[in-house]
């Protein structure tokens, strides 16, 4: 029986990918199959692929799609997926070689729907430590440890493992659009019903100068269009009400922070100024009064700077992003 498969969307990684398969073929936990999937590569990486899946053959599963993007990627591994549960690793990061066995651990303890692990966020000159911060196990999740999980979970999917029976069809990624592990996560946060937690940094997120989260890109205005995708499902499903202050503070914070934050990579004001101009009036759009949110009555310096964001505090950010890549 295989416990979990692993989905590893693969683009043009022939510098990462070797650790990364180190990593996965070394587990500790012998029940597992590796799914990956080139999607589309033009580097050697799909010759670095037929090295392991020759030297692994009853452990690798490798495929080879057209490019249509990661979400494309993890959707076609998942259909081909027959572990019990299911993780995803990116092509460039690597993991710890007993994870996949603690993770795993963990599920059975009381047969959790998922199961989190604290992260390394590796740079090229240090690490920072990141916490699953999903609350502690929970066997039965009620409406407020839902809640709680929106609004402070580290809902990213990469250092996490899914039960395969509640990755239905609604919840495959969304195809063609960046953030889409967000839209993912928060879909499946309300039909959870238990999680466990491994408090231990057992996977290795690299951080490259090349990667996107250093870069501008056009592609950085996704993040409006996932978060209203996002709310038309809560509407669609009944369930917005009951979690409208959350969402609301949620996609605040994507707009006016994450998304800020990232477009200020631009070394064009112009550029910078106008998806300032665009956040600024999308969020007052969706959410008229999210100022009365009562999330923001919680006088953090991050709230602060949600509720009175301007061009004046956007500029600060911008200036301080410029000053972190000179």
């Amino acid at each position: 029986m295989v416990k979990i498969s692993i989905i590893v969307p693969v683009y043009n990684v022939e510098e990462y990918i070797r650790d990364c398969l180190e990593s996965l073929t070394n587990q500790t936990l012998e029940e597992i199959e590796i799914i990956l999937v080139n999607d589309g590569s033009t580097d050697k990486s799909q010759k670095i692929i037929n090295e392991y899946k020759e030297k692994y053959p009853n452990k690798i599963k490798a495929y080879e799609k057209e490019n249509g993007g990661q979400s494309s990627a993890r959707n076609y591994g998942i259909e081909r997926a027959n572990g019990e549960y299911i993780a995803f690793v990116d092509s460039d990061d690597f993991i710890e070689i007993d994870m996949m066995k603690k993770m795993y651990n963990k599920a059975k303890e009381f047969n959790y729907d998922v199961v989190c692990c604290d992260v390394n966020i590796v740079y090229p000159d240090k690490k920072i430590e990141v916490l699953a911060n999903m609350g502690e196990d929970n066997k039965n999740l009620d409406e407020n440890d839902k809640k709680n999980i929106i609004l402070n979970g580290y809902t990213v999917i990469w250092n996490k493992i899914f039960k395969k029976e509640i990755l239905k069809q609604e919840f495959l990624f969304e195809e063609g659009v960046w953030f889409e592990d967000v839209l993912f996560m928060y879909k499946l946060i309300p039909n959870i019903n238990s999680i466990g937690i491994v408090h231990e940094k057992l996977y290795n997120y690299i951080q490259r100068p090349k990667s996107i989260t250093y870069t501008y890109n056009e592609k950085l205005y996704d993040i409006n269009k996932i978060l209203k995708i996002l709310i038309s499902y809560y509407e669609e499903k009944g369930i917005y009400e009951k979690y409208k202050d959350m969402l609301e503070y949620t996609c605040v914070r994507y707009m006016l922070a994450t998304f800020i934050k990232r477009v200020a990579k631009s070394k064009d004001k112009k550029i910078f100024n106008k998806c300032v101009d665009y956040a600024i009036k999308e969020i007052n759009e969706m959410f008229p009064d999210y100022k009365k949110n009562k999330y923001l009555n919680n006088k953090s310096l991050k709230n602060i700077y949600l509720k009175y964001f301007n061009r004046y505090i956007a500029n600060i950010v911008y200036i301080a992003e410029k000053n972190k890549m000179n």
